[in-house]
């Protein structure tokens, strides 16, 4: 049986860049097992595989090389952009179910947003030595974190650790020790690093970024919209940003760089983070035909 994968970039900065994802259209048919194939076959960090739902407009599975997962941003944004494309969809509100329930989707214009749950924090303990540890993982002393804001696991749906630097430099010259990173990830439930500054290329944007996820087969990420989401509440509640909608660069500083850019809206009420939505643009590239 042979199977088609579309390769979508998600999150693209201008015309280029972003994450690239696979998405497999009217998949209904094919087995756990046929799924990760393709994924494996197709390398990329993640893939997405559409089918129908009783429940949303369409459901979708995720697998990385290694593993499905609940959730992917930037696969979520690259499907909906390829449906959009194809006249499936249109614009407005639309959802998606997935094996840990349904979020909302919606489309303005070039733009795909996906819905995150409110935020929940665990700010680490500074007195067991986990921080020095997760320095060391990254190939930092203690002090070359940010001195204000410390590691904290955000989870909106996925969970990552949060890792603030003092500045650009610091974020470009970390050297990730995998193990130690997939270890730590494991120890805290994590899918993976999200390590940021306040400094970007572009101006007027509020972090640059970058992802490791070794626990998931993904040494590092050019865009991650589950991660984004997490990023963008913890500035705005523990950062000091102020903003309800947030602009995350990543990929700049990974080598070799593919720029990309997510933008997150928060909803706000009583002085809390009630919902948020994490979106942008995606491109097709091309198409693989694969033997399953």
């Amino acid at each position: 049986m042979q199977v088609d994968a579309q390769i979508v970039n998600a999150f693209i900065d201008g015309v280029a860049g972003g994450n690239p994802a696979g998405v497999v259209l009217d998949a209904d048919a094919l087995t756990t097992e046929q799924k990760l194939h393709i994924a494996r076959q197709l390398g990329l960090s993640e893939t997405a595989f559409v089918s129908a739902s009783q429940s949303a407009t369409v459901k979708l599975d995720f697998f990385t090389p290694t593993r499905q997962i609940p959730h992917c941003g930037h696969a979520t944004i690259a499907t909906f952009s390829l449906l959009r494309k194809l006249g499936i969809v249109g614009e407005g509100n639309f959802s998606k179910e997935s094996i840990d329930g349904n979020l909302d989707i919606l489309i303005a214009g070039e733009m795909v947003f996906m819905e995150q749950r409110a935020p929940q924090y665990r700010v680490l303990d500074a007195g067991t030595g986990l921080i020095a540890r997760i320095a060391g993982s990254l190939g930092l002393a203690p002090g070359q974190l940010h001195a204000d804001l410390a590691p904290t696991v955000v989870n909106t749906g996925n969970a990552f650790l949060i890792v603030a630097l003092p500045d650009e430099q610091t974020v470009s010259g970390v050297r990730p020790d995998m193990a130690l990173i997939e270890a730590l990830s494991d120890e805290l439930d994590v899918i993976g690093y999200y390590v940021y500054s306040d400094m970007t290329t572009v101006s007027g944007r509020h972090a640059g970024v970058r992802m490791f996820s070794p626990r998931f087969g993904i040494p590092e990420e050019s865009a991650t919209g589950t991660a984004a989401g997490p990023l963008a509440c913890y500035l705005h509640e523990h950062g000091g940003v102020k903003d309800c909608e947030i602009i995350i660069e990543q990929g700049y500083l990974m080598q070799p760089p593919s720029p990309s850019v997510i933008k997150v809206k928060l909803t706000v009420a009583d002085g809390r983070i009630t919902q948020l939505m994490a979106g942008g643009i995606a491109k097709a590239t091309r198409l693989i035909r694969l033997d399953v």
